[in-house]
Parts: C-alpha cells; structure tokens; sequence
C-alpha cells in the first residue's frame, strides 16, 4: 500500500459560513465521486483557503456532513502571491491507496483556471 495526494480546488462566492460550508462540501462530493474515495483509507486532509477567506473551518463540514470524525484535518492560510486567483479554497487529501491508483484532481467554478 502507498500514500497519494488528490487535489482539488473551489472557489467561494462570498466570505461566509453559509458559502464556505457550501464550497466546501461541493468539492468534497466531487472530489470522492471522481476518485471513490473511502473514508477508512484516507490519512489525512489539508485544507487552504486564501486571505480573504476566513469566517469558517473547511474540515468542521467534512466532519459534521461527511462524517469524517477520525480523520486528521488541517486548515491553513494558502501563500498570499501577487495577483492570485482570490477567495479559494484548497483541498489535499493523503490516501492510502494501490500503487496502480491514480488520482482525479477535481477544480471547480473560477479555481478551473489553476490547471
């Protein structure tokens, strides 16, 4: 078994609970859509969001809407470089995985830019 990162990126329409949850829990779905993501093999989740984004906890809905209560999560500010893409939010998942898994970056709304 290895460890491999899935990335994914949302943007957020406005610096609120309420649009951070939703954000959050967008990708999220699309994130363990996409990858069939099982809960019991992810290690653990890392979440950033830009400066201008801080009125909620990402990993607060992924444990109360997903459920992943024993999965280790972080939230962290995301490098403040000139001119980059505003009110994003960022997501790294670590799984533990087959070698021969290969992992679907989902990037959603304006974070399509990104890829």
């Amino acid at each position: 078994m290895v460890t491999k990162g899935i990335r994914g990126a949302i943007t957020v329409n406005s610096n609120s609970d309420y649009e951070i949850k939703n954000a959050t829990l967008e990708l999220l779905t699309e994130l363990v859509k996409a990858n069939n993501i099982d809960q019991n093999k992810i290690s653990h989740v890392i979440f950033t969001l830009t400066d201008d984004l801080n009125a909620a906890f990402p990993a607060k809905f992924a444990r109360l809407d997903f459920g992943w209560d024993n999965v280790a999560m972080m939230c962290f500010h995301e490098l403040d470089v000139p001119a980059s893409l505003p009110m994003c939010l960022r997501v790294l998942i670590v799984l533990n995985c087959d070698e021969s898994f290969v992992p679907k970056f989902v990037y959603l709304k304006e974070a399509k830019k990104l890829r």
